[in-house]
């Protein structure tokens, strides 16, 4: 829906403002305090650009696998990483106001790193959210269909043993992250199959 493609558009932009807007303001901080610390001139640029990268490359690395339904278990690694890049950016932007004694610089100078941080944890997780809500709901049955078949057709249907533990996997971390059940639809815009196999492969999880 274009509302959707809105939405995700909108939090994509504020990810990249704030990455962009942290990079800017940490720049002359962290070269501040480098040369205070004996870095020699032609070094001390680089240093603050090799952390403010990272961040934004794992921005949009997490942007895009949450976007694809990765499960959060899988992208921890990402996460922690993100996580340590904003602190060494939180740490290096107050280091030289605190050395000089300017603590309300030092308060101001952690805005930006704060929020990076903030949304690197936030982010995903909404992302993922805004993908679950958009999945598409499942192709109701035929109004001549008696309720109670329903329930056996989709159990009959035979699910590998793979898929299921990859299912399972899936609605373990669903439920971890949001505190309820997944839905069949969820199931199946996260697998990538048809609706009867996420059905019958949900109804065994169920079990």
């Amino acid at each position: 829906m274009a509302e959707d493609r809105m939405t995700h558009r909108i939090v994509t932009v504020v990810m990249a403002l704030i990455a962009v807007l942290a990079f800017v303001f940490s720049f002359g901080n962290v070269w501040s305090l480098a040369l205070r610390l004996g870095v020699p001139r032609p070094v001390a640029p680089l240093i603050a650009p090799m952390v403010d990268l990272s961040v934004l490359g794992l921005l949009v690395a997490l942007r895009h696998l949450s976007l694809h339904g990765v499960p959060a278990a899988q992208l921890r690694g990402a996460v922690r990483l993100m996580h340590l890049s904003g602190l060494l950016t939180l740490s290096l932007n107050v280091a030289e106001p605190i050395i000089t004694g300017h603590y309300g610089r030092a308060a101001l100078d952690a805005v930006a790193p704060v929020l990076l941080l903030g949304w690197a944890q936030v982010g995903p997780q909404l992302l993922r959210s805004f993908r679950d809500i958009s999945s598409p709901a499942p192709v109701p049955a035929p109004p001549a269909a008696p309720p109670a078949a329903s329930t056996p057709a989709s159990s009959s249907t035979a699910v590998p043993g793979p898929l299921l533990e990859a299912a399972r996997r899936i609605a373990d971390d669903h439920r971890a992250e949001h505190g309820e059940p997944i839905a069949p639809a969820q199931l199946r815009a996260r697998l990538g199959v048809s609706m009867p196999l996420a059905a019958a492969a949900h109804a065994q999880l169920s079990a």
